[in-house]
């Protein structure tokens, strides 16, 4: 794409304006309208900016620090993710659009081997086979309610290009390609059906550098030095126009033009006013300086407008300073924060691989079960991906992770749902610890057991999670008399999941419980502990 000055005008809306209206005037006005796109040409093309949200958020980190994560997230806990798009068409895992042009890697491999060499044969001649002749999104919904989800969020667009709402702004989307149905729109409809919030995550904003490998070629073999079907000026709206073949890929801003960073902010804005969701995940940080800071805005706004007055809105991002700086929720991808965390924040994370794989493996249902109790105890919420094959339906495996979660759920629930973190989290063998040297610090995981503890409270109540079945007798030892953070007398102790009262005794060893023969459910179970300071 041409960037010379015959390009509009490329300042953020907030910036073009900072100086013609005071702040004051500002919170009670309509932000000004972004300048016509007309000159914008292929292979972004996209059209002229309705006017921003109303106001009282305004594109600066100032103003966004007015931001309070609501009530809805903090008491939610659980969410529920599918990872579904063309890229889930060949069931060979996450980054398909991408791998398949880097020679010699495993996805490479099997697109020779199933579609046909790059460069002919590339991630456009995917798009078409991903039919999901067996997707139901109203059926899915449903079991991820039961399951105890109280969100499920929609992929919006991933990092391929491809949008998965009926896109304004791109003829590679959902309602016109593939499936040929709005998968967003679907999602949401069902979402709200089941009485869920709704969100939808983005990831287009590295797209520009991403999808260059399908720009390169291979550099061995018969086809050595042939260029890949991304240089066919016919696809550069999917492909893009990046000059630099990035095949070792920076998961930075450098390098990507002005012209990028407005179509995204068009393109998520669009994605944004037609879903109108309660939470979006952002793959990365607040990208892109002043045009991701308009548009945080523009959703806050947005949802205020949506609901009344009221902000219900959860913007994540995974650089924790943007949640440091109180503008969004911090999202920590496959790991857990290291002690309890000031505000509300997420776990990311997945039963198996991002995109469906039908060689990956799976997380267990007590792996699952154990995160989500430990992430809850630290203040956070979890965010577990299911990816769908190409069929749009579960497979036995995922079903089995569902039905385990469906089952601990209706007997934990009380102890999970609008809870809030202890004076401390908790303790035992297994405390999983942030390591600079580890990115995904849940690779480091292991399988709790009973000597693991993890605390939730709700009122005046203590909730002890333990993480395995000890047999009859558990002792709590983080609860010993004269322990810094215990205070108070214990009243009474009983088992989440059953009525009876427990016999007990406390003493600086710890609080020791005499059990039941047999566990109200499998996995991690909570007592409940009444007369403790909370």
């Amino acid at each position: 794409m041409n960037r010379a000055s015959s390009q509009p005008d490329a300042t953020p809306p907030s910036v073009q304006h900072r100086n013609a209206v005071s702040r004051r005037a500002a919170l009670k006005t309509i932000s000004a309208a972004l300048p016509a796109l007309a000159g914008l040409r292929a292979p972004f093309q996209i059209r002229a900016a309705a006017p921003a949200a109303s106001s009282p958020f305004s594109g600066t980190r100032d103003s966004l620090r007015a931001y309070r994560c609501p009530d809805w997230f903090r008491d939610a806990k659980f969410g529920i993710w599918a990872h579904w798009g063309p890229q889930s068409a060949a069931e060979c895992g996450d980054w398909y659009a991408r791998n398949i042009y880097i020679e010699g890697s495993r996805q490479y491999r099997y697109h020779v081997q199933h579609y046909g060499h790059p460069s002919r044969v590339g991630y456009k001649d995917v798009i078409p086979t991903w039919h999901g002749r067996d997707f139901d999104p109203d059926y899915l919904v449903r079991l991820y309610r039961k399951a105890g989800a109280k969100y499920f969020m929609s992929m919006g667009v991933h990092v391929d290009n491809f949008d998965l709402w009926n896109s304004k702004h791109t003829r590679w989307n959902a309602a016109r390609m593939g499936i040929r149905k709005d998968v967003v729109a679907l999602f949401r409809r069902a979402a709200l059906r089941e009485g869920l919030r709704f969100g939808v995550s983005d990831h287009l904003w590295m797209a520009y550098k991403w999808m260059s490998v399908s720009r390169g070629c291979d550099r061995e073999g018969p086809r050595a030095g042939v260029p890949y079907d991304g240089v066919d000026p016919r696809y550069q709206d999917l492909y893009g126009d990046c000059p630099r073949v990035y095949r070792n890929l920076p998961w930075d801003e450098d390098d990507i033009p002005e012209h990028w960073k407005r179509h995204w902010f068009e393109r998520i804005r669009d994605l944004l006013e037609q879903s109108r969701p309660d939470i979006v995940y952002c793959d990365g940080q607040i990208p892109f300086g002043k045009w991701g800071l308009d548009l945080v805005a523009h959703y806050y706004n947005q949802n205020l407008r949506d609901h009344d007055g009221r902000l219900e809105a959860v913007y994540t991002s995974k650089r924790e300073e943007d949640s440091a700086d109180g503008v969004c929720v911090f999202d920590k991808e496959r790991g857990v924060v290291e002690s309890i965390w000031p505000e509300p924040w997420q776990t990311c994370t997945c039963i198996g691989r991002w995109h469906y794989d039908r060689e990956a493996e799976y997380k267990t249902p007590k792996r699952v079960i154990d995160m989500l109790v430990d992430i809850v105890s630290r203040n956070g919420n979890l965010l577990l991906n299911f990816p769908l094959p190409n069929s749009g339906a579960l497979d036995s495996r995922a079903m089995t992770i569902l039905d385990e979660i469906t089952h601990w759920m209706r007997v934990n629930g009380e102890a999970i749902y609008g809870t809030r973190p202890w004076k401390t989290f908790g303790a035992g063998p297994n405390i999983v610890k942030p390591d600079p040297n580890v990115r995904y610090n849940e690779s480091a995981r292991k399988d709790f057991t009973h000597e693991d503890v993890r605390f939730t409270t709700k009122g005046s109540t203590l909730y002890a999670f333990f993480m395995g079945w000890p047999g009859r007798e558990l002792t709590i030892a983080p609860l010993a008399q004269g322990a810094p953070h215990v205070a108070g007398t214990v009243r009474r102790v009983r088992l989440v999941g059953q009525r009876q009262n427990l016999k007990w005794t406390h003493d600086t060893r710890g609080l020791t419980v005499q059990l039941p023969s047999e566990p109200p459910c499998k996995h991690a179970c909570a007592l409940e502990i009444e007369g403790l300071e909370t």
